[in-house]
């Protein structure tokens, strides 16, 4: 697979931290001048945040990033070294945070890794690996959530009622189900037939009007099959390791705000369930976000979905939340990157020719 290099670095760019940050700074202050009921004092019950919470909140955080760091390095049969798993974590989450959340960072997650010594396919075949357990845990995961909810998982909000109506059930149920068959058939093309896969889709893009996009076709179908060899093989007990740390990132991801909110209001068992459930609503809302990271797009749901439990607190937790979740990325993305750069071109470079 042939990578272009150029957009990967227009998107690997220190500088593209600011649309993000200008976007979701635009919005809070729009949210902030618009509302009434907004004031600086809704700013300072910031101080009634229980600190056991909000540094459980942040230990989960680091629980996440671990997970992370853990499971590429199994992924990668331990070829990265627990610094180099770090750096390709926080490029691969920094490369996320720039980019549209139904774009993602899957082109630049390849790249990294193949800088980092790992052959192409491997690359390929650890980087679709990661995009099907991550969406299993949402297709598996979230009738389970939303069954445990007992129905109390979308939002009872006015402004939502307004201008969506029921659509916004309707938008979760149709990515869901197109979630839930993209996985499917993605798992069946990697670990069952990947030969038919890519025949079938080469039968697709020979009709006149997609015969444009067939050699993209054929060169997806010859990634996935070779994405197939390099996972052949693999034993029951590597599957049920990266399971099982799929399920702990995702947990742990949900998790925060559930501390966060606790650290602002007590939550019986049953809100608790209901927070996390409305979560995986909010997961799909911010995945077709047209926004870099969501921004701007998550600030605003996010009060839609918890003014309910939060009430006066809800403005100040959304940015305490994204604080925590989002921003530190961008940030330590833009201090990496360089330093990555340095190490794997320039120092590579430089041994080399010695």
């Amino acid at each position: 697979m042939k990578l272009d290099n150029k957009k990967i670095f227009q998107t690997l760019n220190p500088n593209k931290v600011w649309v993000p940050i200008l976007i979701g700074l635009g919005i809070i202050v729009a949210m902030f001048y618009m509302d009434p009921n907004l004031t600086v004092d809704n700013l300072k019950v910031a101080a009634d945040a229980s600190l056991p919470w909000l540094f459980f909140a942040v230990l989960v955080l680091f629980f996440r990033d671990f997970g992370y760091v853990y499971r590429i390095r199994e992924l990668t049969d331990g070829h990265l070294s627990w610094t180099r798993a770090i750096y390709v974590i926080i490029l691969w989450e920094f490369a996320s945070a720039v980019t549209p959340s139904v774009v993602g960072g899957t082109a630049v997650a390849m790249f990294i890794l193949n800088k980092e010594g790992i052959k192409m396919g491997k690359a390929i075949a650890i980087v679709m690996v990661t995009a099907i357990m991550d969406n299993l845990f949402f297709v598996i995961g979230a009738p389970i959530i939303l069954f445990l909810a007992k129905g109390n998982i979308f939002p009872e909000s006015k402004l939502l009622e307004s201008q969506l109506e029921n659509s916004l059930q309707a938008i979760f149920w149709i990515s869901y189900s197109l979630y839930a068959t993209h996985t499917l058939v993605m798992t069946l093309a990697l670990f069952y037939r990947p030969r038919v896969f890519k025949w079938v889709l080469i039968k697709i893009c020979s009709i006149k009007f997609l015969r444009k996009w067939k050699h993209n076709a054929q060169e997806f179908g010859d990634q996935i099959i070779a994405a197939s060899k390099v996972l052949s093989g693999k034993d029951y007990r590597f599957w049920l390791k990266i399971i099982g740390v799929t399920i702990f990132i995702w947990t742990s991801r949900y998790v925060m705000l559930n501390a966060l909110v606790s650290a602002f209001v007590p939550l019986t068992l049953d809100d608790q369930i209901i927070v996390f459930a409305r979560q995986v609503i909010m997961w799909i809302v911010m995945m077709l976000s047209p926004t870099p990271g969501s921004s701007g797009t998550a600030e605003f749901f996010y009060g839609q979905f918890f003014a309910q439990f939060l009430g006066q607190y809800t403005f100040v937790t959304s940015i305490i939340w994204r604080l925590f979740s989002y921003y530190p990325y961008l940030f330590l993305g833009a201090i990496f990157l360089p330093r990555w750069i340095r190490q794997v071109f320039f120092k590579k470079k430089q041994t080399a020719e010695e």
